[in-house]
């Protein structure tokens, strides 16, 4: 591996056992890493979420006043697509 550092973690034993036995012999750092990254990506997109919940107010949004207004909207969008779609390979 390139550009890496060791580092001891503790972790149960039941845990490391189990680990082991799924992972295989040798796979045991590949499998931590993927998995801390994927952890480490839903914490970002949670915190992303979170420092961006509110930023649209109801107001601003009219068209969005309900659900329906919502499925309204989303459905235009997916018709003018299609339109869109459509027509390129018509020509």
């Amino acid at each position: 591996m390139e550009n890496t550092k060791m580092t001891p973690i503790r972790m149960p034993v039941e845990l490391l056992s189990e680990l082991d036995k799924l992972v295989g012999p040798g796979k045991r750092s590949k499998f931590v890493i993927e998995a801390t990254e994927k952890e480490l990506l839903r914490l970002k997109q949670k915190k992303a979420l979170q420092s961006t919940a509110g930023i649209f107010k109801e107001k601003d949004y009219p068209g969005f006043a309900t659900r329906e207004d919502s499925y309204d909207w989303v459905r235009q969008l997916r018709e003018e697509t299609e339109a869109r779609r459509r027509e390129m390979f018509a020509q």
